[in-house]
């Protein structure tokens, strides 16, 4: 969790399993602020350029959602060893991890760091029970339809983009 430049400006509101609800004093005014510790994300693609999305259950958004495997750090967790476990539990994958980058969701709020990851070389596992609804691949026009209705998940836009900005792009002949 984030340690604040000040200390004697910040209190603790709330504790929870999960993250924390600083106040912060700022020369602009009272913030509050979610301190969190970090999460993982992986992007699955097939041979057809398919993404994979799991389906479960979001409390902040009341229902559930499609978006690609992702969990929160454990306490002293490094981001490759979450990716790897939070891909086993959710999809029943491993394999090799390729580092995309790091996104702040909600950086007007949270101390949240996102690391995203591409996976190269998948191999099955068995996947745990319980946490994932369901489990299929989409292509990219459907999960932009997934987004217009209402059902789009940040940190699966958020890949999909690094992952298509970081293809080269052909030349046209001349």
């Amino acid at each position: 969790m984030c340690a604040p430049a000040d200390a004697d400006r910040t209190e603790v509101l709330f504790s929870g399993r999960l993250f924390r609800v600083l106040q912060r004093r700022t020369p602009q005014g009272t913030r509050e602020v979610v301190d969190h510790p970090g999460a993982v994300a992986v992007l699955v693609t097939d041979e057809d350029g398919r993404v994979l999305l799991v389906r479960q259950h979001r409390e902040g958004a009341g229902r559930a959602l499609w978006e690609i495997p992702a969990g929160t750090l454990e306490p002293g967790e490094k981001p490759y060893a979450c990716a790897q476990r939070e891909l086993q539990e959710e999809a029943g994958l491993s394999g090799k991890l390729r580092f995309l980058g790091v996104i702040y969701p909600t950086p007007g709020y949270s101390t949240e760091r996102l690391f995203l990851f591409g996976l190269t070389e998948p191999q099955a596992r068995p996947k745990a029970q319980g946490e994932v609804e369901e489990a299929r691949f989409f292509t990219a026009e459907e999960i932009a339809e997934l987004a217009r209705r209402g059902s789009g998940d940040g940190k699966t836009l958020a890949a999909l983009a690094l992952l298509f900005l970081a293809r080269p792009t052909k030349r046209p002949a001349r």
